[in-house]
């Protein structure tokens, strides 16, 4: 039998929180655009037009997919923003923004945490993946939330988000600001059947608003996989794609 083994590249979309994968085809990758926020803001003391960041999250994703022109888009979980149950919010601007999309690529769904009973608001158009993650060529899309399997093992990057990487220190110009995570590891860690080394990439959370609320008591989310790894080599990007740092400021950040 005829392995061929496909180099697959990586590269992040400058100045987007977005990852293309260029292999046997071109994947643009985002996570977490927590939809539906508006009513956490309004919490907050933030008061949103309706509708208005479900409208320029669907902006800003055409300007993508016109800058990159991808066979797909994979969607790596937390579409939504309530964690049990699918809030008012939610059952206008979810099926909005599939229905603003569906036609113009072809759209992947890894489920988050956050995605419970997704499936009632999103078109049939849409392939929804499992929540344990989709192998495309040799890497691994995952939400975060979950650990993969050995059934998983034949990858050499894993692709994640849910983590929502932002540097924090307080004296820097970035402090604040959404930042890449790559991290390199042991694959046995996750992979106990296997050798060698490999590359864990942190997508960081579409959804720009995400932090301006969070940011007086920024809540960590933990991931079942970087609680497996002890890292060898670390990398910290800031969107435009300056390496600002390595391993050491891991702790700032995840």
């Amino acid at each position: 039998r005829l392995i061929i083994f496909l180099m697959v590249k990586t590269r992040i979309v400058p100045n987007y929180p977005a990852l293309l994968s260029i292999g046997s085809e071109k994947n643009l990758v985002i996570t977490d655009l927590h939809l539906g926020l508006e009513g956490n803001l309004s919490l907050n003391k933030v008061f949103v037009e309706k509708n208005v960041t479900v409208k320029k999250t669907i902006i800003e994703i055409e300007k993508l997919l016109e800058i990159t022109k991808p066979d797909s888009l994979i969607l790596l979980g937390d579409i939504k923003s309530g964690i049990k149950s699918i809030t008012k919010t939610e059952w206008e601007s979810i099926p909005m923004f599939f229905d603003k999309l569906k036609n113009r690529v072809n759209l992947i769904l890894v489920p988050g945490n956050h995605d419970s009973n997704i499936e009632k608001l999103v078109p049939k158009e849409v392939n929804i993946a499992s929540p344990k993650g989709i192998i495309i060529d040799d890497i691994l899309f995952t939400h975060g939330h979950t650990l993969p399997t050995e059934n998983y093992s034949n990858v050499s990057k894993i692709v994640m988000g849910h983590l929502h990487p932002v540097f924090f220190q307080k004296e820097s110009i970035i402090n604040g600001k959404r930042v890449w995570v790559s991290i390199k590891c042991s694959k046995d860690e996750i992979f106990p059947s296997q050798t060698g080394d490999m590359e864990l990439i942190i997508v960081p959370a579409f959804n720009k608003y995400f932090h301006t609320i969070k940011k007086k008591f920024y809540k960590k989310s933990i991931s079942p996989i970087i609680e497996k790894i002890n890292t060898t080599k670390a990398k910290i990007i800031t969107l435009d794609g300056t390496i600002i740092g390595d391993e050491k400021l891991l702790p700032n950040i995840i």
